[in-house]
């Protein structure tokens, strides 16, 4: 009698187990399951910052007529990037670039000038490495870097994380960082803002390229 109890119980409780489970909405199991409830986070809040020219380097990458010529949002960016460099030049800061594989760039009123830090063997989205960039700026005593480059999800994540570990404050200004889409410079801005490895972060300042102010600018 007592094993009839037992074996009546524990199918009891096995058909209740398999009630509640029936009863339970799936979980999903990865994002791509998850994706149609995901919603957008807050837009980064952009922060004035003030730099002294006499140890930052604006880093213009990548503005080739190659590539930034072939995207829509670069070929805007142009203007706003003129802008910045000519601040930074009235400012006798160190502009650096990269042309990989020798190409010219977008606009010639931004090229680089005799004697200017130009990497050309730095193809990747970390442009660090294959060349000898982070010597070459701190042999300029550079400590901060304004960087600008196409595209924001290449350059912006891979250059600005690697020159956070190498020791750099980084100014990142959203309007100089274009991609081939909002939402993936929208993805690099959140990553640098905050959103990524707080080993670097730590070191990004995430801005627009009118809210940069240089110490001692005349």
């Amino acid at each position: 009698m007592a094993t009839t109890i037992r074996s009546c119980l524990g199918a009891a409780a096995i058909a209740l187990a398999m009630a509640i489970h029936a009863a339970t909405p799936a979980c999903a199991t990865d994002v791509i399951a998850d994706w149609p409830t995901i919603q957008m986070p807050p837009a980064p809040a952009l922060k004035a910052v003030s730099i002294d020219p006499k140890s930052t380097a604006l880093l213009l990458f990548d503005f080739m007529k190659s590539n930034c010529g072939e995207r829509p949002r670069c070929v805007a960016a142009v203007p706003t990037l003129k802008t910045l460099h000519d601040r930074a030049r009235a400012a006798n800061m160190v502009v650096a670039y990269t042309l990989p594989g020798g190409g010219t760039i977008i606009d010639p009123s931004i090229a680089p000038r005799a004697g200017e830090v130009v990497a050309q063997k730095a193809g990747g989205p970390d442009k660090f490495l294959g060349d000898d960039l982070d010597q070459r700026l701190k042999e300029h005593g550079i400590k901060t870097v304004i960087l600008c480059g196409t595209s924001a999800q290449g350059v912006g994540l891979g250059t600005g994380a690697a020159a956070a570990q190498r020791g750099y404050r980084v100014i990142y200004p959203v309007d100089c960082l274009p991609a081939e889409s909002a939402f993936r410079e929208a993805y690099a801005a959140w990553h640098m803002a905050g959103g990524g490895p707080p080993v670097t972060t730590k070191w990004v300042t995430v801005t627009r390229s009118d809210m940069i102010t240089f110490e001692d600018a005349k």
